[in-house]
C-alpha cells in the first residue's frame, strides 16, 4: 500500500508535538507533551536534552496511535525545532555534557561586549558574514561557554569526541541511530542561526570559528532543508522511515504558510514573535534592526533568503502571568479575562525579560509595567498583556515598511493566533488585514512538506501552495489617529525599560 501520510516532528521551547498530515496538508492525529524549563540563575534558560529527545518519543507514538496508523503508512518525517538552542553532547554514549541553553538565555552577554567592543563595528561586526548582530541570542556563544565551563570539554572537543547540534541536529542524530552510527547533521536555516555560517558560501566559516572559539570537528554538516538525510534506526516505531526535511520553526512555519516567494510574509505567534518576509534568492542586509537568514534550499536548488524580526517575549509573557503572578489558572483565560474590559486603563507592559530583541538589540533592558494607577485591575493588565504582543508585531513591521516592504495583509499562524480578541487588536495597530489559514499548524505543516518533497509525496510547490486556504480574516476598525496615539504611546513605554542594567 501506498504510504498516504508524512509525520512532522515539531520540538518547540515549551511543548513537544508529532503531528500526522495527510496529502491535503490537514492534519489527521496529534500528539504533544510540554517540556520542562529550567531557570538555574536569573537570565539562564536552560533544558534538558535526554527529556526532549524522551517526549519526542513519546509523541510519535501518540501521534501514530491516534491516526490509527503504522510506519507503512509514514512516507517520511520532517523535523523542525526551536532553532538557536545549543546542545553538546558525547558521541559516544550520546550523554549530552550539560543542559541545553536555550535561545532566551543571556548568560553570555560579558562575551557579547568583549567581541563588539573589540571592533569599530561593534554588534554588527559578523553581520556582513552572517546577516545577524552580535547577541546571546545565537549559538555560537552558546557553545563557547559550554566549553569554557565544563571541565576537559574544550581538549575533548577539538580531539572530535564531542558533538554539538541545534535542536534538529540532536534529533536526527537520536532518529538515526545515536552513538551506532547516527547522522550528525544540520538544515541551512537552523546553521545560520548559530552566527558562524557565511550566508553565501552556505558553510561553515574558518574566521568565525576562530573568534568564537568554536572547534570545527564540533560541528554537523550543513546540508539542505529537504533531501533525505537517513532512516530511522531499527528499535524506532518508525524504523526504516526516511527523515527528509529539517527547517528551522519559523521558516517551517513561512514554508507551510506556502509564503515560498519573495515579498512572503508570515507572522507567528508562540514563545516569542516572529515575522520573516521572502527576499527570494536575493541576500538583503537590514541596518534598522532585522535579521538576514536562510528561509529554506530544497536539495541542490538555490537557497531562498528572508528578512526577520524577533521578538523574544510574547505567549510566554502569559505564562508568565500564570506561572510568576497567579493572575489566571489557565492561559486559555486569558481572552475573555482581556475582553472583559473596554481596553488596559492606561497601562501598557514591557515584557523585555531577556532585553529587547528586533528592531532594538537592547540586552540593558528589562521589563516594565507602566501607566498603573488605582483603577487597574488584573483584567486590565491581561488586556495589556495581549496588547504588547501585537505593539512588538508592529515594531518589526514597521522596520519592514521603511524598508520598501509594504504588506497589503499579514498572515499569521502559531498558538495565540487563536486568541481573537489579540488578532483583532493586530489588525487595528497595524491599520493592515489579518488573515489566518484553515490550518493554523503551519510550522509542523512546513516540516511536513519539505519531507514529502524530498521524497515525492508532494510533486511541487504549486500543489503545495494550492492547499493554502484562508481561515478568518480580520480588517482593522480602530481609527488612524487613535491607532498612532496607542503606539506612540506604547514606544514612550519601551523607553522605560533601557539602560536598566
Amino acid at each position: 500500500m501506498t504510504a498516504q501520510y508524512v509525520l512532522a516532528i515539531d520540538q518547540g521551547t515549551t511543548s513537544s508535538r508529532a503531528i500526522v498530515f495527510d496529502r491535503g496538508g490537514r492534519p489527521v492525529s496529534v500528539g504533544r507533551r510540554e517540556v520542562p524549563q529550567y531557570y538555574p540563575q536569573p537570565g539562564w534558560v536552560e533544558h534538558d536534552a535526554l527529556e526532549i529527545w524522551a517526549g519526542v518519543r513519546e509523541v510519535i507514538g501518540v501521534a501514530l496511535a491516534r491516526a490509527s496508523i503504522t510506519r507503512h503508512d509514514v512516507a517520511a518525517v520532517g523535523i523542525t525545532n526551536q532553532r538557536e538552542t545549543a546542545v553538546v553532547w558525547d558521541r559516544a554514549t550520546g550523554v549530552p555534557i550539560h543542559r541545553a541553553i536555550v535561545w532566551q538565555d543571556t548568560r553570555t552577554q560579558p562575551m557579547v561586549d568583549a567581541l563588539a567592543a573589540a571592533s569599530p563595528l561593534g554588534v554588527r561586526r559578523f553581520a556582513a558574514a552572517t546577516g545577524l548582530p552580535l547577541s546571546t541570542y545565537f549559538s555560537a556563544t552558546k557553545i563557547a561557554w559550554i566549553l569554557d565551563n565544563v571541565p576537559d570539554a574544550r581538549r575533548r572537543a577539538e580531539a572530535g569526541e564531542l558533538a554539538f547540534g541545534t535542536v534538529d541536529s540532536w534529533l536526527l542524530w537520536n532518529l538515526t541511530g545515536g552513538p551506532a552510527g547516527g547522522i550528525h547533521a544540520t538544515d541551512v536555516t537552523n546553521a545560520s542561526r548559530t552566527q558562524l555560517l557565511d550566508l553565501e558560501t552556505l558553510s561553515w566559516r574558518p574566521d568565525l570559528l576562530d573568534a568564537f572559539g568554536v572547534p570545527a570537528a564540533l560541528l554537523p554538516e550543513v546540508r539542505s532543508s529537504s533531501e533525505v538525510y537517513g532512516t530511522v534506526e531499527s528499535s524506532s516505531l518508525l524504523r526504516e522511515t526516511p527523515v527528509a526535511g529539517i527547517l528551522g520553526d519559523q521558516q517551517a512555519a513561512t514554508f507551510g504558510q506556502a509564503a515560498f516567494g519573495a515579498g512572503g510574509a508570515k507572522n507567528t505567534y508562540g514563545t516569542g514573535n516572529f515575522l520573516l518576509v521572502g527576499t527570494g534568492e536575493t541576500i538583503v542586509r537590514s541596518e534598522a534592526g532585522l535579521l538576514t537568514t536562510v528561509a529554506y534550499r530544497l536539495g541542490s536548488a538555490p537557497a531562498r533568503y528572508a528578512l526577520e524580526g524577533s521578538v523574544a517575549v510574547t505567549g510566554s509573557l502569559i505564562q508568565w502571568l500564570r506561572d510568576n503572578l497567579g493572575l489566571i489558572r489557565d492561559t486559555a483565560e486569558i481572552e475573555p479575562l482581556a475582553a472583559s474590559v473596554p481596553d488596559t486603563g492606561g497601562a501598557y507592559i514591557v515584557p523585555a525579560f531577556s532585553g529587547l530583541f528586533a528592531p532594538y538589540w537592547r540586552p540593558d533592558a528589562r521589563g516594565a509595567i507602566v501607566g498603573l494607577t488605582r483603577y487597574v485591575t488584573k483584567a486590565h493588565l491581561a488586556r495589556a498583556a495581549l496588547e504588547s504582543i501585537a505593539f512588538q508585531s508592529r515594531d518589526v513591521i514597521d522596520v519592514a515598511r521603511a524598508a520598501g516592504i509594504e504588506l497589503a495583509e499579514l498572515r499569521v499562524d502559531g498558538g495565540a493566533s487563536a486568541n481573537e480578541l489579540l488578532m483583532q487588536f493586530q489588525a487595528d495597530i497595524l491599520g493592515i488585514p489579518v488573515v489566518r489559514p484553515v490550518v493554523a499548524e503551519t510550522t509542523a505543516l512546513g516540516a511536513a512538506y519539505a519531507a514529502g518533497l524530498a521524497v515525492g509525496f508532494w510533486g511541487s510547490l504549486d500543489e503545495i501552495a494550492a492547499n493554502w486556504a484562508e481561515g478568518r480574516r480580520w480588517m482593522p476598525q480602530l481609527p488612524a489617529a487613535e491607532r498612532e496615539a496607542r503606539y506612540a504611546t506604547w514606544q514612550k513605554a519601551v523607553t522605560r525599560t533601557l539602560d536598566w542594567l
